[in-house]
């Protein structure tokens, strides 16, 4: 016996149609993606690496990367927790603010920031992280990846002291890979070319802090907070 369903059916063309009165349904952003799903279909894409670029890798540092460090006043600071959620931190100081203990361990330390601890937590299930080190007007950037612990103290903290701040926390990261990008991507970006920027073309800090994350603080409060004065609290 065949089936039947009782009342109306729905037309084929009808399908992802709103009813007399509803909101349109939203578009699917998703429609007609093709997704990668093997390195051997990704290779596919994008073909083999030079023999160079593949074995670029280092366990660990070289006296240029030791330069490298001297001159970098920042760095990103890639982490994930036990379930993989990533972060990414940044992190800046005078040059040279990575201090080197040898060839194979280094130490960032902690200034005074907003108390998330988001990558630091991370670090405490999940010691794996990645550090982008880059240096104002280069294209090139230093990447290193290995194996941290979070610090309160050691000898050399006082050694790490900037504007009379001496840190409470350090990240020690033990190297495991080193190597130097290429510049093609800052150079895509245009990301050291002054008449590239368009800071003016976002809303002020404080008025984005007051619409994203404060919307019961007054906007001036805002304002003065995150003006001429908030470069004189970095440390402190």
């Amino acid at each position: 016996m065949d089936a039947t369903v009782d009342g109306p059916t729905e037309a084929a063309g009808d399908r992802g149609r709103a009813a007399p009165g509803e909101p349109a349904p939203a578009p699917d952003v998703l429609a007609g993606i093709e997704e990668v799903s093997s390195e051997a279909e990704l290779r596919a894409l994008v073909g083999e690496p030079s023999h160079h670029a593949a074995h670029k890798t280092r366990d660990r540092l070289h006296a240029l990367d030791r330069q490298w460090l001297a001159q970098s006043p920042f760095c990103l600071i890639a982490t994930a927790d036990a379930t993989g959620r990533c972060d990414v931190s940044p992190k800046g100081d005078p040059a040279g603010f990575t201090h080197v203990l040898d060839d194979t361990t280094l130490v960032i330390p902690d200034r005074p920031g907003n108390k998330r601890v988001d990558g630091f937590r991370n670090v405490l299930v999940n010691p794996r992280v990645g550090l982008l080190y880059m240096l104002p007007g280069r294209g090139d950037t230093l990447r290193i990846n290995g194996r941290a612990r979070l610090l309160r103290d050691a000898p050399f903290f006082d050694e790490l002291v900037v504007k009379g701040h001496r840190p409470r926390l350090a990240l020690l990261v033990e190297i495991e890979e080193v190597f130097s990008h290429c510049p093609k991507a800052l150079l895509r970006s245009e990301l050291w070319e002054p008449e590239s920027w368009r800071p003016e073309a976002l809303p002020s800090r404080a008025r984005m802090v007051r619409e994203l994350e404060a919307q019961d603080v007054p906007l001036a409060a805002l304002e003065e907070h995150y003006g001429p004065r908030y470069a004189e609290r970095l440390y402190g």
